[in-house]
């Protein structure tokens, strides 16, 4: 395994940031969005029973900030659904990096694959036509390990990249359908 990081040469410092952050943005959004941070079972049992606009809204989750927010302000729809919005946005915080490092990690690989391809290229002598040994075996080894590296850190990155999006994408569905359900109650009880 340490031949591995050896043979990356430089390139292993680059590749070991984008694996570390991509690594502690997933484990990070995992965290954050769950389901008892987004909409906890409670709220969600208020909003099909239509007793939402009942409970105090609080600042421990998503759906518990927007209650908050119309309670203190009995804002109108549209800035309710504004509202909303940035808390779903909110949501999406660090994903950006994520989509940075599933298409820098193979394109740092790449890079690495070149240089080590121009070392090999490099070290041949020109009287004999034959490659220095150790050059040509430094120079494969960055090439190969660089593009081992890139993409065993891409593939996970662009898998959980793929999973947060989906989930971000499905939370923030479910409270708009929250959001237009208080705005319906509120109508209908003239609040």
């Amino acid at each position: 395994m340490g031949n591995i990081f050896e043979g990356a040469g430089v390139f292993l410092y680059p590749l070991a940031l984008c694996s570390i952050l991509a690594v502690f943005i997933i484990v990070e959004r995992l965290i954050a969005l769950r389901n008892s941070k987004i909409l906890p079972k409670d709220l969600v049992d208020k909003f099909v029973t239509g007793e939402v606009l009942d409970m105090d809204g609080d600042h421990s989750s998503v759906g518990g900030r927007i209650l908050f927010f119309y309670q203190l302000n009995r804002p109108d729809p549209e800035a309710l659904k504004a509202f909303a919005s940035l808390e779903t946005t909110r949501m999406e915080r660090g994903l950006f990096i994520l989509e940075i490092v599933v298409g820098a990690a193979p394109l740092l690989g790449l890079l690495g694959t070149v240089v080590g391809l121009i070392q090999v290229f490099g070290g041949i002598d020109p009287n004999s036509g034959m490659p220095d040994p150790t050059q040509f075996m430094t120079g494969i080894a960055m090439a190969l390990t660089t593009t081992m590296l890139g993409l065993t850190i891409a593939i996970p990155a662009l898998v959980g990249n793929s999973y947060l999006t989906r989930r971000v994408d499905m939370m923030t569905a479910q409270i708009n359908v929250g959001v237009e359900r208080m705005i319906d109650l509120a109508k209908s009880k003239g609040k």
